[in-house]
């Protein structure tokens, strides 16, 4: 079979012919429902959040905390701005982090993202969402919660054992965190 080659004359009309094909699968798909639609608008409409009828929007894993931009003088020096969380902040943190790349077992991370606890950990600090000190607390109170369960040994044996879900570390991290209150 033999392979098509676009004039340079025709790239003008691969624009349109896109446009075109967008817009008749926008056409195909379902109208989203209108439930709402025969109440007249009224201002207590707002509080309700509107209902994507295709699907949720998905939350970064670090929704809700803001990384400080670095100054000029930040800047010149090559300093790094760090966002100042608690610790229970950063547990919070974590959490999220594992829910949106996934989690694992025996290894930091992989290729496609997923980390175990520790990994996590070094993904936020790397990303200037915590410092040493407050990973180091986030640890202590990982491993205290890992102690109240009646389970000995550190936290990455807990995260490796046999049977453990990703719903076990997930439990882990929000109670640990509820303990800082």
């Amino acid at each position: 079979m033999a392979a098509t080659l676009i004039a340079p004359d025709d790239v003008d009309l691969l624009g349109p012919l896109l446009v075109a094909e967008i817009e008749a699968y926008l056409r195909s798909l379902p109208a989203p429902s209108r439930a709402v639609a025969a109440r007249p608008f009224t201002l207590d409409r707002l509080a309700v959040p509107a209902v994507n009828p295709y699907g949720s929007v998905v939350q970064q894993w670090h929704h809700g905390v803001q990384l400080p931009e670095p100054t000029l003088l930040d800047r010149i020096r090559g300093r790094r701005r760090v966002a100042q969380v608690t610790p229970a902040q950063h547990l919070d943190l974590l959490s999220k982090y594992i829910h949106q790349h996934g989690w694992l077992q025996g290894a930091l991370w992989d290729a496609s993202g997923a980390v175990c606890i520790l990994g996590a950990q070094l993904r936020i600090l790397a990303a200037g969402y915590s410092t040493p000190a407050v990973v180091e607390r986030a640890r202590e109170l990982i491993g205290n919660e890992i102690g109240y369960r009646g389970e000995t040994g550190p936290i990455d044996t807990w995260n490796d054992a046999e049977g453990r879900q990703a719903a076990d570390v997930h439990q882990l991290l929000r109670r640990a965190a509820a303990r800082t209150a």
